[in-house]
């Protein structure tokens, strides 16, 4: 069996959508970006399953760039987890549908905390798009590869997009390369930048 043509077609499919988030990108990118930076609070990602793992990812980015940041588990949170945020955090819920039981189920809990919150969907007319304080809409309507269901495009183009938030915040704060050896001073990166620094 022949198994390029598929890897292909995920790679090419999956190009697409994160070149196409480009274009959606709008004013309210600039809104939440300026909320961030000018906020007393950390970011903190709440997702299920895939979404979760890039909620991580996107905590770590943020968290390693100058801005406190952490990830929740929708199912942790509501035994407990919810603990963890506060009036002043910007809540960023990821779902592709828009529509997973157990964030839907927590958004009403962590908006009577107070926590301003953020819908990252696929899904403009979801639920957590209309009760959530914005929504950022992904503008993938569609998985990549023969098989449209397993997390791909939408989870591609999440962590893209969140890794422009990292980083647009992260120039916004005139972060520097010594300002992030601080936070990252091991590995090969901490090593570069040590010798960076040594010259």
């Amino acid at each position: 069996m022949d198994f390029l043509p598929v890897a292909r077609q995920v790679i090419e499919d999956e190009g697409r959508a994160v070149l196409a988030l480009n274009s959606n990108l709008d004013e309210k990118f600039n809104q939440l970006c300026q909320r961030i930076f000018t906020g007393q609070g950390r970011v903190v990602f709440i997702g299920m399953g895939k979404s979760y793992i890039v909620g991580e990812k996107a905590a770590a980015s943020l968290a390693s760039l100058g801005t406190p940041s952490l990830a929740v588990h929708a199912a942790d949170a509501v035994h407990g987890d919810m603990g963890m945020i506060t009036k002043e955090d910007i809540a960023i819920f990821i779902s592709h549908s828009g529509e997973s039981q157990e964030i839907v189920y927590l958004l009403p809990y962590i908006r009577k905390i107070g926590a301003y919150c953020v819908a990252l969907v696929g899904n403009p007319n979801s639920t957590l798009a209309k009760h959530c304080n914005m929504f950022l809409d992904s503008g993938v309507r569609q998985e990549a590869g023969p098989i449209k269901y397993a997390p791909s495009a939408s989870t591609l183009v999440t962590q893209a997009l969140c890794d422009g938030l990292a980083m647009a915040l992260a120039v916004a704060r005139g972060f520097s390369a010594e300002d992030f050896h601080q936070f990252h001073p091991g590995g090969h990166i901490g090593v570069t930048l040590s010798a960076q620094k040594n010259k």
